[in-house]
């Protein structure tokens, strides 16, 4: 049987797991809310433990915490932060919209590791002196979200792009067919495709990192209203400074503490980045289905790497399945983002209320979108080979080709060629040296498809009759 030991908070006693590290507080948080079984992400709670551990610091720099305090809270907060305490976090997202309970649960792990180290330390009066639920989570959020992307996002994407990129260089002189509207369109090479891609990271990455330099604006100091109550004016840019110090990241106060509490602003923003992020991920993954399709009765331009058998009843059939797992993640982001929307609108007055479901939501995205980038550069278009005589065969019976000699006949006769050729089935080449009178020689250079991937006008083409 679980053995309990008694607890005392200001609404009076209540049973506690005997092993728990929190106290009643936190107790309480459990009982209300039996909800999704879903604790607070590993990443926000490493986040409060910094937080924790910066504003012990900084409290006693500033004279109100005893050096014996600041060393028992600090080294406690680390440990938290460290994920060695991970257990002790129960309490589920979908709880107080403040996050007090989540704030609480850490102010109490962490005086109760303090005391068993040997020196006695109050959850509230020592280890969340100077603060309040009301800035401290809005904190958390930031500072949980910024080390994640920092840390794990931004260099998945350079690594997407990082292959993305060296696949388009071993590509750039195979012409294949364009399409628009999913139809025939003039030629590009796979290196241009690729190239697009590439672009989109990196315009991700520019974007997330705009971003961020709001995210880093911290509203710690700000206290219960953003007034900073009880809160020593220097130690909101005290507690910035020393987490900067912790992770390297530059990290500030925020110049209005208002904004950072009552809003979300920074967090929505950020979201919308991982959700045009989604969005490009979901457009490459897309195109990857698209080639490598068939592989007899699709496109067949490309064959992803084999990984799996693709169904339990067909044997031999292969599928696409890293495109697939990450447009399920761009999905989700996008949902996240809907998410993270609603709770950015629920700031009332002084205070947002919908504070750890957007946490969840930002923190699950970003590790998502981190993850699965990796995956789609390592997994899929590193090792796709390309079926060259395949797209050589389609490049050839293309009639859309007939564009280049429009410079030359004029569309309607481009029109009519193309049109020929498509009903009787034939290579362009074929049915243009009977339409236009220009010689077969003439045609083979205004119809090269790696020379009309160039772009430009195609004049001549040295003869013609």
């Amino acid at each position: 049987m679980t053995k309990f030991r008694t607890e005392r908070d200001s609404m009076g006693e209540l049973n506690v797991p005997a092993d728990a590290l929190y106290g009643a507080q936190t107790q309480r948080a459990v009982d209300n809310f039996p909800i999704s079984g879903l604790p607070m992400p590993r990443e926000f709670i490493r986040a409060l433990g910094l937080v924790k551990a910066a504003a012990a610091e900084a409290n006693g720099k500033l004279g109100y915490l005893k050096k014996k305090q600041v060393k028992a809270i600090r080294e406690a907060a680390e440990a938290v932060a460290a994920g060695q305490y991970d257990a002790h976090f129960p309490i589920d997202v979908f709880q107080t919209g403040s996050g007090t309970s989540s704030n609480m649960n850490a102010n109490e792990v962490i005086a109760h590791i303090a005391a068993k180290a040997g020196t006695p330390v109050h959850a509230n009066d020592h280890v969340n002196y100077g603060q309040s639920s009301n800035d401290v989570i809005p904190t958390a959020i930031l500072v949980s979200a910024a080390l994640t992307v920092h840390e794990r996002l931004l260099p998945s994407l350079a690594h997407l792009q990082k292959i993305i990129d060296k696949r388009a260089r071993e590509l750039r002189n195979v012409a294949k067919t364009g399409r628009t509207h999913l139809m025939d369109a003039m030629p590009v090479t796979f290196g241009q495709e690729l190239s697009g891609w590439s672009a989109q990271v990196a315009f991700a990455r520019e974007r997330i990192g705009d971003t961020l330099v709001r995210v880093r604006r911290l509203p710690q100091g700000g206290s219960a209203v953003g007034t900073g109550i009880n809160a020593d004016p220097k130690f909101g840019p005290a507690v910035a400074l020393e987490l900067k110090r912790l992770t390297g990241v530059k990290f500030e106060s925020s110049t209005n503490f208002y904004e950072g509490m009552s809003s979300q602003d920074a967090a929505v923003e950020l979201s919308g980045q991982l959700k045009t992020l989604a969005v490009s991920l979901m457009k490459i993954a897309n195109d990857l289905r698209w080639m490598n399709s068939g592989p007899l009765a699709g496109l067949g331009e490309i064959e992803l790497p084999a990984l799996q058998p693709g169904s339990s009843i067909m044997p031999g059939k292969v599928n696409p399945v890293i495109p697939e797992a990450t447009a399920m993640v761009a999905a989700q982001v996008i949902g996240n983002d809907a998410t993270i929307t609603i709770g950015g609108q629920s700031g009332n007055f002084q205070l947002n209320v919908m504070l750890p479901v957007i946490a969840y939501n930002l923190l699950q995205s970003i590790q998502l979108l981190a993850n699965v980038s990796r995956l789609l550069a390592d997994k899929a278009i590193a090792g796709f080979t390309v079926n060259r005589e395949r797209i050589k065969l389609a490049l050839d019976r293309n009639p859309i080709l007939v564009t280049a000699l429009n410079p030359v006949i004029g569309y309607e006769k481009g029109a009519a060629t193309a049109k020929q050729a498509y009903k009787e089935g034939r290579p362009i080449l074929d049915v243009a040296e009977q339409t236009t009178g220009l010689t077969r020689e003439a045609l083979k250079e205004l119809l090269d498809p790696l020379a009309l991937t160039k772009g430009g006008i195609r004049e001549g083409g040295g003869g013609g009759g």
